[in-house]
Parts: C-alpha cells; sequence; structure tokens
C-alpha cells in the first residue's frame, strides 16, 4: 500500500471511541499522515463496557503522536461556517496545507419516527448537520486546495440509507441521498484541479451512533444496555449477506485505498460498505 507520508489530513467526526473518524485518523497516521481531528463535542460518551473515561480528541492526539506523527484537535460545530472556517485556519497555521480531507461526522436523530410524528427542531437539525455540514466543510478545504494547486483528496461519508428510503428515519435518509448527489456534483466541479472527490456508504457498522437507541431499548423491554445492543446486531445481521455488522476499521481501509495513490483515476464514484447489502 501506498504511504501518505508528507500528507495532512483532516477527519471530522472523530471524537467517538467506537467511530468511523476515530479509526481513519489513525490509519491515516500509521500511512504517515499528519492529522487534524475535529468534533463538535471533544469527548463524547461511549455507553460500551469498558469504555468509561473515554479522553476523545486529546487521547486520539496522544494515540497518533505514538505512532510519530503530528496531530491537532479542533471543537467544531459542522453546522456552522464561521467554526469550520476557523478550524481550517487553526489547520493551516500548524500544518500549512490539507491534502485529504474524511468527513465522517453526521447524526442519526430519531430513530422509528414517522414523518408526521417527526418535529421540525429534528428534522432541521439532521439536514444541517448530514447535509448542509457536508457543504459546508468540503467548501472550506476545497478553496485551499485549489489554491495551492497541487490536487488533493476528499471522501464523503453518505450511508446505504440515501440509496433506499427508510422508514421512521427520513430525515436521515434525505439527508444521505443528498451527500451522494453532492459528491457526484463535487468531483466534476473539482476534477480540473485533480481533486478526487469519492463517497463511502456505511451499512450497519459497529459504532457509538446508535447508543441511545439501545438505552431505549433496553429500559423498553427490561433488559441491560449490553443485551439490547446484542440483540439488535443479532437481529441485524440476518439481513446481512455477509453475516455481521461492519467494523469502524474497515471503513478506515477504504477510506484509505481512496485517499492513496492506489485510487488515483477514481472520482465521483460512491462505494458501498455493507456485506452484501447493495
Amino acid at each position: 500500500m501506498s504511504s501518505l507520508k508528507g500528507k495532512v489530513a483532516m477527519v471530522t467526526g472523530a471524537a467517538s471511541k467506537r467511530g468511523m473518524g476515530h479509526a481513519i485518523a489513525l490509519r491515516l497516521a500509521r500511512e504517515g499522515a499528519d492529522v487534524v481531528v475535529a468534533d463538535k463535542i471533544a469527548a463524547p460518551k461511549s455507553l460500551f463496557p469498558g469504555d468509561e473515561g473515554w479522553g476523545g480528541l486529546d487521547a486520539i492526539v496522544t494515540e497518533i503522536e505514538a505512532l510519530g506523527r503530528k496531530a491537532l484537535a479542533v471543537t467544531m460545530d459542522i453546522s456552522v461556517s464561521k467554526e469550520i472556517d476557523a478550524t481550517v485556519v487553526k489547520a493551516l497555521k500548524k500544518f500549512g496545507k490539507i491534502d485529504i480531507l474524511a468527513h465522517a461526522a453526521a447524526i442519526r436523530g430519531p430513530v422509528g419516527v414517522p414523518v408526521v410524528d417527526l418535529s421540525e427542531k429534528d428534522i432541521r437539525a439532521i439536514i444541517d448537520v448530514d447535509l448542509v455540514g457536508s457543504f459546508l466543510i468540503c467548501k472550506a478545504v476545497a478553496r485551499g486546495m485549489i489554491a495551492r494547486g497541487e490536487g488533493g483528496r476528499i471522501v464523503i461519508f453518505c450511508s446505504l440509507a440515501g440509496t433506499h428510503g427508510v422508514p421512521g428515519s427520513a430525515a436521515y435518509s434525505a439527508a444521505k441521498y443528498g451527500t451522494i448527489g453532492l459528491t457526484k456534483s463535487l468531483a466534476l466541479e473539482l476534477a480540473q484541479y485533480k481533486i478526487n472527490v469519492n463517497g463511502i456508504n456505511p451499512g450497519m457498522i459497529v459504532t457509538n451512533l446508535r447508543d441511545d437507541s439501545f438505552t431505549k431499548m433496553a429500559e423498553a423491554e427490561g433488559i441491560t444496555w449490553e443485551e439490547a445492543r446484542k440483540k439488535d446486531h443479532d437481529t441485524l445481521s440476518t439481513h446481512i449477506p455477509w453475516g455481521r455488522l461492519g467494523t469502524p476499521e474497515e471503513a478506515a481501509d477504504l477510506t484509505f485505498f481512496l485517499v492513496s495513490d492506489l485510487s488515483t483515476y477514481i472520482t465521483g464514484e460512491v462505494i458501498a460498505l455493507g456485506g452484501g447489502v447493495t
């Protein structure tokens, strides 16, 4: 596999212990990149047993530095352009450039709530973070890539929920449909600058994204949080041809491929990462 030595990567949505952003940041660092890790909350709580006291972004910086690379931790709201622009300024001040953007920040919103019962507040929050935020971060980083004139790589995390309807998660599904359109359009706009833009459609991946859903399930059924999670994962696994949920590390592997020299002639693609679910 090709090295990312000398490259600078920015990874959004990086702070969760079990998140894809965390795994991506470490993978890119192992391949030689210096990494900017960004998230809205510096140290989000993980409900997985054994994750108590997770240090969030600061812990990830320590992990990256232990790999011999440099790192910068920044908190920002992905839906606020001023905060994004300030983050880009901090990154450029420390590293002088951003070669790679891996945009994994997202929220799930209420699960199992029909459109007729979904509040306007929840609808706007999901669209603002998952769709508008994707536009804003790509816009801010791409401007710098264009100005530098040395190309670049952008990977946007979309979702398999953006390829079909999802009852009870219409706002999330709609937002992810939008990120697929953004990926394909941005790839065409930036090709002239030799900036590759590709997307990843994760299916069911074992992350912290649904921690709160398992809490509600456990309370409703009178079982432990871990029992609720296992029950849910076992049920979902029966619908996945590969027979199991994916891992953040598998998302990191695909991200590395898309930002490495192995994928120079690939742009505008959105690749399913779903164990056979398409």
